[in-house]
């Protein structure tokens, strides 16, 4: 009953409710990004949703557009300005996803949605994490934010999917509202700290076939 339609009808209220009351400070802050990052302010990306349905993810822009003298952009870490930063750890370039999660593509609590390239990496037990909504936050995340290890992460976005419910949700949601007040293990850069998934499993398959 709450899986299936309580927790989607509280999805709707919150979200609905979270573009109002914060309705002055998405203007805000998209003026912001506009004037110190240029457009488009909403930066877009394709991510596998619910039965691994491709969805487009919006949050506000964190890094600029430079290039190097061959047209290329420059590495993540030189076009992230201070900026930028600030709204990543305070979790306000996450604000456009209220909109994904209004429209049914995301949950407020949910395995976080990770890069479609993935797909094909994860093992048959964390492909369950593909049987909810994925979430604005999520257990991963208040077990440790970006800093948590792929595995354990993973790990921590099928127990969520396990012991799915109204008190897990809540726990989630109050945990991710301290988190973010708090400022403990804020990772700006995931993949600099963690590597890419596609990489580590597939270095870990060769080792174990003997390429390696």
């Amino acid at each position: 009953m709450y899986r299936k339609i309580v927790k989607r009808l509280l999805d709707i209220l919150l979200s609905l409710t979270g573009l109002i009351v914060l309705s002055p400070v998405i203007l805000v802050v998209a003026i912001l990004v506009r004037t110190k990052l240029g457009s488009p302010v909403i930066f877009k990306q394709k991510r596998p949703g619910y039965k691994e349905k491709i969805f487009t993810l919006r949050k506000f822009r964190t890094m600029t557009d430079e290039r190097d003298e061959n047209g290329e952009l420059l590495p993540d870490s030189v076009r992230l300005t201070k900026f930028g930063n600030f709204l990543r750890k305070s979790s306000l370039d996450e604000l456009p996803e209220l909109w994904n999660i209004l429209k049914g593509d995301m949950s407020v609590v949910g395995p976080r949605p990770l890069l479609v390239s993935y797909l094909p990496y994860y093992t048959k037990r964390e492909q369950l994490r593909h049987t909810v909504r994925p979430g604005l936050t999520g257990l991963a995340q208040v077990s440790g934010r970006n800093y948590i290890a792929w595995d354990d992460r993973l790990e921590k976005d099928v127990e969520y999917v396990e012991n799915i419910g109204f008190l897990m949700d809540l726990k989630v949601f109050f945990w991710t509202i301290k988190a973010v007040f708090v400022k403990d293990d804020v990772a700006v850069d995931t993949d600099a700290i963690e590597g890419n998934l596609a990489e580590i499993r597939a270095a870990k398959n060769e080792e174990l076939n003997g390429t390696v």
